[in-house]
């Protein structure tokens, strides 16, 4: 395959994952794909900084703080310092938002599970990827 179709294919393939993803939000009832992003983020019942979020979901800042500020008001979050900052502060689900996160993600990690369990070489394509993403961090950027 040479290299401009493999981006082209790559492209395509990333964008209708994305889609099925965006889809199953608007189905679930979620109101923005970045709440949807937020609340899958936040799932694995870690505590994750804003900053952490943003990162790695690509997820503006002022967007995330926007949702995280909804989130706990309306009381599915709770917001507590990093030691060690001054301005960071680590989010995580309250009871009501893990019963929250859960209505909407519950189904999706079942589909999921369903997916998974069909895949030949999981890690193998998480480690491809990983080094594709790593490798493609300079793209954004001018020379």
């Amino acid at each position: 395959m040479e290299e401009r179709n493999f981006f082209y294919t790559l492209g395509k393939l990333v964008d209708r994952i994305d889609g099925a993803y965006d889809a199953y939000a608007r189905a679930a009832g979620v109101r923005s794909r970045n709440l949807f992003w937020i609340l899958y983020a936040l799932s694995d019942g870690k505590g994750h900084s804003q900053k952490q979020i943003s990162e790695d979901w690509a997820i503006p800042r002022s967007t995330a703080n926007t949702i995280v500020k909804e989130l706990e008001s309306e009381g599915h979050i709770l917001l507590s310092q990093i030691k060690g900052t001054r301005r960071e502060l680590l989010i995580s689900l309250t009871p009501s938002g893990k019963e929250y996160a859960g209505r909407i993600l519950s189904d999706l990690f079942a589909r999921e599970g369903e997916v998974f369990s069909e895949l030949e070489d999981p890690e193998g394509l998480i480690t491809a990827l990983r080094v594709l993403a790593e490798k493609m961090q300079g793209i954004g950027t001018a020379r």
